[in-house]
């Protein structure tokens, strides 16, 4: 019985050793982005070497990886 608890402790320790290291690598998010006056985002994605904005009234805000704005698109409306 002793035997079996400390062959079951060593197995956890050598899994929290092993494990403990392989954090995921975090996401390179900016630490803000300077939106227009006025619009408040609604969604937020990233690309390679860009982030896109959508606002809440309906424009899409493209960003350089500096967080420089470099395009805005009107984004199409549904129909209600």
């Amino acid at each position: 019985m002793v035997v079996m608890i400390l062959g079951l402790l060593t197995i956890v320790a050598l899994f929290v050793i092993r494990f403990a290291d392989s954090v995921p690598p975090q996401a390179d998010f900016p630490n803000a982005l300077a939106l227009p006056q006025g619009e408040t985002a609604a969604a937020f994605t990233k690309g390679d070497g860009w982030y896109a904005v959508v606002t809440r009234s309906g424009q899409i805000l493209i960003y350089n990886g500096g967080g420089e704005l470099t395009r805005t698109i009107a984004a199409p409306q549904a129909d209600d």
